[in-house]
């Protein structure tokens, strides 16, 4: 297809194993399903399903599961030809218990190494990433080398002016040294990003800042145009450098599986970025879009389209 892409994330892969029984520690859970996961690989795929152009930067072991996300990829309609195999490592796993509504545990299998912190800035196509109409990275992207140069690059690379997202995605696992030896990382990518998003815990690694107001002023102050403070039950904040504020509460829903949420929203506001809708319109289809994977099993595959986002929002006082 012509012209560039209207997203393209890099970041985090892999396979999901989400047991098939709600309630039932991970020690008793007997059948799972496969999913693909990643948070970056989910943002791009939620924004496909809202009928945008989407590509990912990633890599995957050189295994089954890696053909599998592959393949899966290509399903959901996300371009894969940036992600490529590494022979040493394994494709990762996650696994999580499911204990509505608001307690599900994530085990992660990304050991020796990550494949997807094995991405080179040689590799990169950074004229892709240049062109891209939105870019956007995660906060586990900058944890290791040569993962860390590598997306560095790639936002040195975008234009001033254009839309280049930050998911602060903080995982205090994949860290040596915690939040102290993030914090800088975070100052650097924040310089480059136009919109940074996370939730209060996110925000406060990012900033020093535990008060969503006074977290959104501080990323405002780190660089960035819109700060999108996510705060679970009590909704979303949004702040941007104009002056605009969006304070939008949580669209009500029966929580099955809170994981995939956060992304859902993700690629939902990107599409609404693209589309040009006002900060309000675009925070409350954006969690809109969250609250309905939050209602279902997957996360990938529980992606909404236009139709079902719309339809939850009319329904909504």
């Amino acid at each position: 297809m012509p012209g560039p892409y209207d997203l393209i994330t890099m970041g985090r892969l892999g396979v999901d194993l989400y047991p098939l029984q709600s309630g039932v520690p991970l020690s008793r859970v007997e059948t799972f399903g496969k999913f693909l996961g990643g948070s970056a690989a989910n943002v791009a795929v939620a924004a496909a399903r809202l009928g945008r152009r989407t590509a990912l930067i990633s890599r995957t072991g050189d295994d089954p599961f890696g053909t599998y996300l592959h393949d899966a990829l290509r399903d959901f309609g996300v371009d894969d030809r940036w992600v490529t195999p590494v022979a040493v490592y394994p494709t990762p796993l996650t696994f999580c218990e499911i204990h509505p509504p608001d307690d599900f545990p994530l085990y992660f299998y990304r050991h020796p190494k990550a494949p997807d912190l094995e991405i080179h800035t040689a590799e990169l196509d950074l004229a892709a990433v240049r062109a891209a109409r939105i870019f956007w990275m995660t906060g586990t992207g900058l944890s290791e080398e040569p993962s860390r140069s590598a997306t560095l690059a790639a936002l040195e690379a975008r234009d001033a002016g254009t839309t280049t997202v930050f998911d602060l995605d903080w995982r205090p696992m994949f860290w040596n040294g915690g939040a102290d030896a993030a914090r800088p990382w975070y100052a650097r990518a924040l310089a480059h990003a136009t919109v940074a998003v996370g939730n209060t815990a996110e925000c406060e690694v990012a900033t020093g800042e535990s008060d969503p107001h006074a977290a959104a002023r501080a990323l405002l102050a780190a660089g960035v145009e819109l700060a999108v403070v996510k705060q679970g039950p009590d909704g979303v904040l949004a702040v941007h450098r104009d002056g605009t504020v969006a304070e939008v509460p949580p669209v009500p829903v029966d929580v099955v599986n809170g994981l995939g949420a956060g992304d859902a929203f993700g690629g939902a506001l990107c599409h609404q970025l693209l589309a040009g809708a006002g900060l309000d319109r675009a925070v409350r289809y954006a969690g809109a879009a969250g609250a309905l994977v939050a209602s279902r099993l997957a996360c990938s595959s529980a992606m909404p389209t236009h139709d079902e986002v719309i339809a939850l929002l009319d329904g909504t006082p």
